[in-house]
């Protein structure tokens, strides 16, 4: 391991402890139009999602509550920078990269990624998979169900 590959990893981990620490858009969302929860039952972990969809259909707000290991609680942190601002289109495409990240070792989005990228790592780590995929899991769930709850609601799949 070059030491470019050893500075590389300790950034990251100063990425992902950072968003554990101080974590973006963590507590209650009022008047949440849709809200999932999910649970890892292997470590538990638990995360609480609420979003709130603007008039243009996009994920005006997001927040995230729960309890959990560094990367379930990191990932939750990214994932709402990440979302927020997005359609339900564009937030299923980057649940699909993530996904792909995590399980088939897929590059981390090129575009406007954020710290994702920083997340990366834990794919070598499986039983860890399940604790990064935890908040993205719930998320879909959400937007599924919120979706379905209320018809006529653009989603955004047009």
């Amino acid at each position: 391991m070059s030491t470019q590959d050893v500075e590389l990893d300790d950034l990251y981990r100063e990425i992902i402890l950072d968003h554990y620490r101080k974590p973006r858009n963590k507590g209650r969302l009022e008047h949440a139009e849709m809200s999932a929860e999910g649970l890892n039952p292997v470590c538990g972990d638990e995360i609480r999602l609420e979003l709130r969809l603007g008039l243009d259909g996009r994920i005006a707000e997001i927040a995230f509550g729960g309890r959990g290991c560094s990367i379930s609680q990191a990932s939750a942190s990214m994932l709402t920078e990440d979302v927020k601002g997005k359609t339900f289109a564009e937030a299923r495409g980057r649940i699909d990269q993530f996904r792909a990240m995590m399980t088939e070792g897929s590059a981390p989005p090129q575009d406007d990624s954020g710290d994702i990228e920083s997340l990366q790592g834990v794919a070598k780590f499986p039983a860890r998979v399940k604790c990064a995929m935890l908040s993205w899991n719930v998320l879909q769930q959400a937007m599924s169900e919120g979706a379905a709850s209320a018809p006529g609601k653009d989603d955004g799949n047009e």
